[in-house]
Parts: structure tokens; C-alpha cells; sequence
């Protein structure tokens, strides 16, 4: 999930998180962001199939916002991971 200057989430997946999110902030990115701009990545879930990604993607698609940040306040968020023991790969949180 991507927090964006108007707090809203803008939830997607990609297999390159650093990549996709760089494309957000350029012209390459969805359309969601033509009205607002990317300001920082908020949650990673990493671990899927492309099918179970996107299965994934709806059902947090269809969370109210309380329950968004409930979720990335969680401990599945990768990001809370990297910030206590550092990133295993080459994503990026901030």
C-alpha cells in the first residue's frame, strides 16, 4: 500500500516493489495517481503466487480505511520486519 498526498491508499501489486513504486512517481504510473501524488510506501506483503496476489489485493481492496491501518500497523507488514532487522532483499520501506 502506498500512502499518497491526499492520505488516501492506494493498494496494487507488482513483483518489484522499488521499480513499481518509482514508476508511480513518474509517468509511468496508474491512473489513480494522476490527481494525487505517491508519498511513501506504507505496507509490503511479499510470498504470493501472481493468483493468490491479486486474490489478496481485492480483499484488502475491500478493507474500510480503519482496517488498513490496522493491517499496516501489523505484524504481517514487511516493513515493521525491515525496520527491526533490516531489509532482506533489495526492497526498500521509505
Amino acid at each position: 500500500m502506498v500512502l499518497c498526498s491526499d492520505e488516501t491508499l492506494y493498494t496494487g501489486i507488482s513483483t518489484d516493489v522499488t521499480r513499481r513504486l518509482a514508476e508511480h512517481s513518474g509517468a509511468r504510473g496508474a491512473k489513480y495517481f494522476l490527481a494525487r501524488d505517491p508519498r511513501r510506501l506504507v505496507y509490503v506483503e511479499s510470498g504470493h503466487t501472481r493468483s493468490s496476489a491479486c486474490r489478496r489485493e481485492i480483499a484488502i481492496k475491500r478493507l474500510c480505511r480503519s482496517e488498513k491501518d490496522r493491517l499496516i500497523r501489523s505484524r504481517m507488514n514487511e516493513i515493521s520486519i525491515w525496520r527491526r532487522y533490516g531489509p532482506g532483499d533489495r526492497l526498500q520501506p521509505e
